[in-house]
């Protein structure tokens, strides 16, 4: 787990900070997932995380901080995914890589879901989101391009743009997963196929 912050907290120098840090962030994640954003509060999550309260304000000053610390995570998890995958691209089958796309979006489903409702109680979620997703956008794109080196950048980030969609339909239906994967397995396998 990654224990890094953003500029509004306070960075641990020692080992026992980034333990203690990794702890508030487990802790804060359990809090929100159960409580939700608004219900949640420092003094339950110290409880939690074992972590004296002044403690806890010291590496992470409002729940604000704690939640924008939760974000990065997420999207620095996310696009490590993307990065590892984008290393493999060269070597991959286009509907191999078409399954480990599916399988990096099957991953993060409940964490994406997660990290949507954390922004939402935030209430700034479109420049966060805007911003996230341009990232997995041009990550996408990176992993395209890197897999058919004939790909412009234009066309990889047009390309990008359309794949996400299509991973984005396994994060929001539960219930149907195994059909519904298959059917996005198959059109996006096709799609990256028939794009060569």
């Amino acid at each position: 787990m990654s224990t890094s912050v953003p500029a509004d907290a306070r960075t641990p120098k020692r080992l026992r900070g980034h333990l203690r840090v990794a702890a508030i962030l487990a802790a804060g994640a359990e809090v929100f997932r159960e409580k939700g954003y608004e219900a949640a509060t420092m003094t339950e999550i110290g409880l939690r995380s074992k972590t004296a309260i002044g403690s806890l304000y010291r590496f992470f000053p409002s729940k604000e901080v704690l939640a924008d610390a939760l974000l990065q995570q997420f999207a620095e998890g996310s696009l490590n995914r993307l990065a590892s995958l984008e290393d493999l691209a060269a070597n991959l089958s286009a509907r191999e890589l078409a399954d480990e796309l599916i399988v990096f979006a099957i991953a993060l489903r409940s964490e994406r879901r997660f990290a949507v409702a954390l922004v939402d109680a935030q209430g700034d979620g479109g420049d966060k989101r805007a911003e996230f997703r341009n990232s997995l956008r041009a990550s996408v794109a990176a992993i395209l391009r890197k897999s058919r080196k004939d790909l412009s950048p234009e066309r990889a980030a047009v390309m990008a743009t359309l794949v996400l969609h299509l991973l984005k339909a396994l994060s929001l239906e539960e219930g149907n997963d195994a059909a519904l994967e298959a059917e996005v397995r198959q059109l996006l396998g096709s799609y990256l196929v028939g794009g060569r």
